[in-house]
């Protein structure tokens, strides 16, 4: 029986405020929910239940749709979380008896936003390669050097990067191929430039060795990746939070869309599954393709009719 003795269907006997608390209890318990997701929805529902007047466990769709219609202008990360809410509330209710239906069936579920990509200015890009060109050509810049070349003109994973094997990449080939995310393989072009970084690194790497880019036993370690090419940007001049391995496979994408790449193109070479991952470039690269269009598009030069 449901606990405080409703009536179930109506909820209408349990108080909002006792509801909201075994709702809370019960992610705690049973869903192990973090902490701040806890307090998080306790805001939420408070929320709702004072702009309903106390009344959010008797709430019926319209009172829901006036309520989202109150939270209309919210960004899109809190609508999410608050319809989250109530759908687990309500949907709690009803699995402990003290509702028959879900009011929530109707709620429309915003669709998340794919957040769009961090990259880098072309002219970002030339101050890390000019810092890489003033230093003194050691085993740790040579590799560096290698690391950011394929990074930035391979497009390569930080994952597939560091655990290359040691002969990968060959002299004159131009391509490699790598094994990818799900165990695919992709061909990736290997340009003259990353082809000569890796070949001065390889110079000091034992012929017998596993990997490209070794570490004690085994390869260079993501992290250890990650702190390189932040340090590098530090010496460039460039925020350290605004760069990343990813960031630069990123700009590979950017640049080579920019530059007039075909998305078919540029998903076999970044290795995506689906294209519809690769066209959130279309968003960066916006411009570029509007002035590829109204550069080349047959109609581009056509004059145009006198206005009336």
């Amino acid at each position: 029986m449901a606990e405080g003795g409703s009536e179930p269907g109506t909820g209408a006997a349990l108080p909002d405020a006792r509801a909201i608390r075994l709702f809370l209890d019960m992610c705690a318990a049973e869903r192990g929910s973090a902490k701040n997701t806890i307090l998080a929805y306790r805001r939420d529902l408070d929320g709702a239940s004072a702009a309903l007047g106390g009344g959010l466990v008797a709430a019926t769709p319209d009172d829901l749709a006036r309520l989202m219609h109150g939270w209309r202008d919210l960004a899109r990360a809190s609508l999410q979380r608050k319809t989250s809410a109530l759908r687990g509330f309500f949907a709690f209710l009803r699995r402990d008896g003290f509702r028959r239906d879900d009011p929530t069936a109707d709620l429309p579920s915003p669709a998340r936003a794919r957040p769009l990509p961090k990259t880098l200015a072309a002219g970002d890009i030339d101050r890390l390669f000019a810092v890489l060109a003033d230093r003194p050509p050691t085993p740790a810049t040579l590799r560096l050097r290698a690391l950011v070349e394929l990074l930035y003109g391979s497009g390569l994973r930080a994952t597939e990067l560091v655990g290359l094997p040691r002969h990968a990449i060959r002299p004159g080939r131009g391509h490699a191929i790598l094994t990818g995310k799900g165990g695919k393989q992709r061909l990736v072009p290997i340009g003259r430039a990353a082809e000569a970084a890796v070949a001065a690194h390889a110079a000091a790497v034992p012929a017998d060795a596993r990997y490209l880019f070794p570490s004690g036993a085994k390869h260079l370690s993501r992290v250890r990746l990650f702190q390189l090419v932040k340090a590098l940007a530090a010496d460039a001049g460039i925020p350290p939070d605004r760069i990343s391995p990813h960031v630069l496979r990123h700009a590979f994408a950017t640049h080579l869309l920019e530059n007039g790449a075909d998305l078919r193109t540029l998903q076999t070479l970044l290795g995506h599954a689906d294209i519809a991952t690769t066209q959130i470039y279309t968003h960066v690269a916006s411009k570029a393709l509007v002035e590829l269009v109204n550069a080349r598009h047959p109609l581009a030069d056509r004059p145009l009719a006198d206005a009336p």
